[in-house]
């Protein structure tokens, strides 16, 4: 007789008759599966849609501000939970049930995907697990604006081989991935809507790097000299339509946005000279989604100004600048965010569970940073961070300096910033904790040119105290990414499968479909120092790995060195504890 592993990835097993799904009624996480999983009867394909199977699972600290938040999340905003619960979960492993009529070619049963979440369908964002039903559930329907998306199809195929949770840990990986691609405007946006500020008179270059890819549909001329004016169009054949507007105070900066740009915001903000702060936290409240905002002086600010940072993250707003008088070199110098080949980078938060991602990427890479310092408030987490890249680290002949700044004192964390980059900062700051205070006091360790990416998912209108004087000053940059495309996860896929990217190793909880709640709130609460994985089809309390000793010690002896997850692992929980 065939083992129950083997009949469960063939399908030769009599499906339920309910399908165990976790459904979202009201906002809260305390109130998130107070009676546990719903029994929904298991639903047949129609002819445009897929029935799968859900294997995987894995819980994402997105899920927890979902379900915190309610009809009151931006990608579910207004919907009547009572009537259309939410099915959260898009960090998942699937497998093909049945595929209905238009569809049986292109997809079999026991077909294995991932699924890229970021939904669009005919222009709408539609993402899995939030306005589409996602993963936390044994069995779902896969619609037409994943199989037949703006993208083509978001259903990404994974090789037979690939473990369940393997596969479901792409996802987050994916958005860390795609968040050291972020390849910068380098000049002003085709087709949008330049703002042009002058503060001070000055030698100011503009040539024809700045609207090297496209003239801006407007140009909009505040206070400029006759100096400027006369060599906007050095560019030769300058298409922008050119207005001139008087000077710019603080309060005139919206009622100008709100006339010219339909309320959308500029594009680009050049400010030529040192503002005022109160002219420039108006400037940057002002930008649009995408935006740039660049500012050519020499003398600083006289004092930081309010900047959201949370539209750094989500909106990709940039700050950028040049202490040349000529425009494109603040453009033109932006960095990409890949980290710098043999430099010193800083992980902020980097043993929460996407924080060792991030470290755990650093480590690998073919020629990446040679110093990297690693702070944590949990030294548990930390110690686990250590554990899981050692090897590589001795290996490649990588500093790693781990630190609780909590303990050791502000004193003390500065100290041992100056002394490991020898006094010059850092070349990258990767900010994963979302607080404002921890952005705003990390700026200033940054190195010459230097970059702080926030990837931590701050929310649109947090106001952090920013001196921007550094943009020109010192060359840095900030940049922010939120999700991914679906290229990033066929190549984050492809490293996951060909052994360069060990994705299982984030992995330190695991449970069964009667613990999702407990899951949810285990991430919210940071109880394991890292990904939360759930199976949809053992039944299993939530266990952090080292703890199935005592729970399942037929899968704690499968482990590597005891803590962390293996294909092996993997094999025996299903083989041992598979309903079907």
């Amino acid at each position: 007789m065939s083992s129950k592993l083997v009949r469960y990835k063939k399908l030769d097993y009599k499906l339920p008759d309910k399908n165990l799904a976790w459904r979202m009624y009201e906002a809260g996480v305390e109130n998130f599966g107070r009676n546990g999983p719903d029994e929904l009867p298991i639903v047949r394909p129609r002819h445009d849609e897929v029935l799968v199977r859900v294997d995987a699972i894995g819980i994402c600290f997105s899920d927890v501000k979902l379900i915190t938040q309610g009809s009151s999340h931006p990608r579910i905003t207004g919907r009547n939970l009572v009537e259309e619960p939410v099915i959260a979960g898009h960090e998942v492993s699937l497998t093909v049930v049945e595929a209905g009529e238009d569809y049986k070619d292109r997809y079999k049963p026991g077909d294995r995907f991932i699924v890229q979440a970021d939904v669009y369908y005919k222009g709408v964002n539609l993402a899995y697990g939030y306005a589409l039903a996602g993963g936390m559930q044994q069995y779902g329907i896969i619609g037409e604006p994943i199989l037949n998306g703006d993208e083509g199809s978001y259903l990404i195929p994974v090789k037979s081989e690939t473990g369940y949770a393997e596969a479901a840990l792409v996802e987050p990986w994916t958005c860390v991935v795609a968040s050291y691609r972020i390849r910068p405007r380098r000049n002003l946006k085709p087709d949008g809507i330049a703002l042009l500020v002058g503060v001070e008179d000055g030698n100011y270059e503009i040539d024809g790097a700045i609207c090297a890819k496209g003239a801006p549909a407007k140009l909009i001329l505040a206070g400029v000299g006759e100096s400027v004016k006369s060599s906007i169009c050095g560019c030769k054949g300058c298409s922008a339509e050119v207005i001139e507007v008087g000077k710019l105070t603080p309060e005139s900066v919206k009622s100008l946005r709100e006339e010219r740009t339909g309320d959308k915001g500029f594009d680009d903000i050049i400010v030529l000279g040192t503002p005022e702060p109160e002219l420039a936290e108006a400037l940057a409240a002002n930008i649009a989604r995408n935006g740039t905002m660049a500012i050519a002086a020499t003398r600083p600010i006289s004092r930081p100004i309010q900047v959201d940072v949370g539209r750094v993250h989500y909106d990709y707003v940039q700050f950028i600048g040049t202490s040349s008088g000529k425009l494109s070199d603040a453009y033109v110098n932006n960095r990409d965010s890949e980290l710098v080949p043999g430099g010193t980078a800083w992980f902020v938060g980097g043993a929460g569970a996407m924080g060792q991602m991030h470290v755990q990427r650093a480590v690998k890479m073919k020629n990446g940073p040679k110093r990297i310092l690693c702070t944590d408030a949990d030294n548990a987490r930390l110690e686990h961070l250590k554990s899981s890249i050692n090897d590589v680290v001795s290996e490649k002949g990588i500093e790693v300096a781990f630190v609780n700044p909590i303990e050791v004192g502000n004193e003390t964390l500065e100290k041992i910033i100056v002394d490991f980059t020898k006094g010059k900062g850092f070349d990258d700051i990767v900010m994963l904790v979302p607080v404002a205070g921890l952005i705003e006091s990390s700026i200033r360790y940054l190195a010459d040119g230097g970059l702080m990416n926030i990837f931590a998912g701050v929310p649109r209108g947090t106001m952090a105290t920013i001196d921007l004087s550094v943009t020109y000053t010192k060359g840095n940059r900030f940049l922010g990414s939120s999700g991914s495309r679906p290229q990033d996860m066929v190549d984050t896929l492809a490293l996951t499968e060909s052994g360069d990217l060990p994705t299982e190793n984030s992995m330190a909880a695991v449970g069964g479909i009667d613990a999702v709640a407990d899951g949810v709130r285990a991430v919210k609460e940071a109880r394991f120092p890292g990904k939360t994985v759930i199976f949809p089809h053992i039944r299993l309390p939530l266990t952090a790995l080292p703890d199935l000793k005592d729970v399942a010690p037929n899968v704690y002896e499968k482990l590597r060195d005891g803590k962390f997850w293996t294909k092996e692992a993997e094999e025996e929980l299903l083989e041992s504890r598979l309903d079907i």
